[in-house]
């Protein structure tokens, strides 16, 4: 903001005085108090006076709904019936993040992050904790600073993974980050998780490739790796987020990718033989050469015969590398696909991530700024890890089931190579050595009828429990960043170890024991909370820390 944008304290005085009375005409009382505690601490603890019209929306603004609903990807997550914010702030610089933190301690008031709004249960802009909310959304903190010469970035939370693409490849055509499929993921939250992509077998996860960070902390500090010391450097790359701070900044290490990448979609279904293919990929995914990713993205079809339906596998893959360098891969692993030079298309690597992020061919790259998600929908979805190939008995099974579904998706992910070379205990995400691949289920409506949704729920639970056969044991793992609340949830922040631990086994196996302690050392008062965060030890019963207003 340009210093004749500030307005002096006499003005803001007069200025805030007016924006609450104009509030209060129509706000409720419980509202009315934290909108003006709230909007008076942040500009007394900012750096930069924040006007009210540009930073701050109320459910009183004409423009709350969409703001809440612009980045969200799941509409199940905004019925009328889905608690609403108070407030959604939208911090201009870093100061207005740390005073967000302090204010919402002082006016005692819960908050919430939102750098992508991608989370799959929506805890990024709702709540189901019995507290009222304000949103922190850091959309406007999307600043990216690309040094080639380093290997290395520092990405703002509110930028978009497409963003980081694309200003990466504006600087060099030979560099990439290997992140997200999905290129409207905001980053901040999307490394918490882990953020596998297509380039995970050669290089890790993203965030393995994760050099700093700048987060803002319990107390309202702005720590960088350094100053937050190595526990909390470890947790917040993919102990799942929002349970340990705010993040503010990545600086992600690039890694090399080559001038010429190839893709390809080969599509199979069950009269194609799509079963035994199916069946030899699980033998081969996980062993296949590093440079290449072919996952399976399974759904209902329309079969030959008219009326009928059958199940259809397509073998999505990046290559890097050349065709026909590629073509020898498979020839040599996977035969059984009989992938010719017809289907693979050479491209650069901006190009194909476009491809499996599902652009359409030619769309130009600086479409990745737009920061627009290709997918929003009504949905639920679950996720799983397997360690051995499904017998083809069980995958007709899977059909069987499939078949009964109502838009159906399944996305069969490969691991091997780089992931299993880095140990479980590396950071939190612990699905390493030994898992073939992994499993999204996702079922998908179209309109908000409360019988639709659980027709849609309780077929995705029930195919969830027929794999249960087939899908790890002992934990039954489960990605943190497909959040599944049927996984359990913490109540008002008072969830104790143990049942948390229920939830936490799955998506950190042994990695949830330090995770705990190590928010029991940074937020003992359980500060950063939501439904499926990771709680101090200190909450096995009372919450610490000043009572939330009810």
């Amino acid at each position: 903001m340009e210093p004749s944008n500030l307005v002096p304290f006499s003005s803001f005085t007069v200025f805030f005085y007016l924006s609450i009375a104009l509030l209060s005409l129509s706000s409720i009382a419980v509202s009315q108090t934290v909108q003006e505690n709230f909007f008076q601490c942040i500009n007394q603890n900012s750096e930069l006076y924040v006007p009210f019209s540009s930073a701050f929306v109320s459910p009183n603004n004409d423009s709350f709904s969409s703001v809440l609903q612009s980045t969200a990807q799941n509409l199940r997550c905004l019925e009328p019936s889905v608690a609403k914010p108070q407030l959604i702030f939208t911090p201009l610089i870093e100061s207005h993040v740390q005073a967000a933190v302090i204010c919402a301690k002082e006016v005692g008031i819960q908050i919430r992050m939102r750098s992508g709004g991608h989370d799959y249960e929506g805890l990024s802009y709702i709540s189901d904790l019995d507290s009222p909310f304000i949103i922190v959304d850091l959309g406007k903190l999307r600043a990216i600073s690309v040094d080639i010469d380093d290997n290395s970035a520092w990405v703002q939370a509110g930028a978009t993974i497409g963003e980081v693409y694309y200003r990466i490849f504006q600087k060099s055509k030979t560099h990439g980050f290997p992140a997200g499929l999905c290129t409207s993921l905001g980053i901040g939250g999307h490394i918490t998780g882990g953020a596998y992509g297509t380039m995970m077998r050669k290089f890790g996860l993203g965030a393995d490739n994760v050099l700093d960070a700048r987060i803002v902390d319990a107390q309202g500090r702005i720590l960088d790796r350094q100053s937050m010391g190595e526990d909390l450097f470890w947790a917040i790359r993919g102990g799942g987020g929002a349970s340990f701070g705010i993040i503010l900044s990545w600086k992600i290490k690039l890694v090399p990718v080559p001038s010429i990448v190839t893709v390809f979609t080969v599509p199979k279904t069950l009269e194609q033989g799509a079963t035994k293919i199916l069946y030899k990929w699980q033998q081969v995914a996980d062993k296949l050469d590093e440079d290449l990713f072919i996952r399976v993205i399974i759904q209902n079809a329309d079969a030959a015969q008219k009326g009928e339906k059958t199940v259809q596998t397509a073998y999505n893959a990046q290559f890097l590398g050349t065709a026909s360098r590629l073509l020898e891969v498979m020839n040599q692993s996977f035969p059984e696909l009989g992938l010719t030079q017809k289907d693979c298309t050479e491209m650069s690597w901006i190009q194909s991530v476009m491809y499996i992020a599902g652009y359409p061919s030619k769309t130009p790259p600086e479409v990745l700024l737009e920061g627009k998600s290709l997918f929003k929908n009504y949905f639920k979805a679950k996720s799983d890890f397997v360690r051995e190939p499904i017998p083809e008995d069980g995958l007709e099974g899977l059909w069987k089931r499939l078949m009964e579904g109502d838009s159906p998706l399944m996305i069969w992910n490969p691991y091997g190579g780089m992931m299993s070379k880095i140990s479980e205990s590396e950071i939190p995400f612990p699905h390493r050595k030994g898992v073939i691949f992994k499993i999204q289920y996702v079922t998908l409506w179209q309109d908000a009828d409360k019988d639709t949704a659980a027709k849609h729920i309780d077929w995705i639970r029930k195919l969830y429990n027929y794999m249960a056969t087939y899908a790890s044991t002992f934990p039954r793992e489960a990605y943190v960043n497909y959040r599944d609340l049927d996984l359990g949830v913490n109540k008002d922040g008072n969830t104790s170890f143990i049942q948390a631990s229920v939830w936490g086994s799955k998506y950190f196996k042994n990695n949830f024991n330090r995770l705990v302690r190590i928010k029991n050392k940074v937020d003992p008062g359980n500060m950063f909370r939501h439904e499926q965060s990771i709680p101090p030890l200190a909450l096995t019963g009372k919450r610490r820390g000043k009572r939330m207003i009810h």
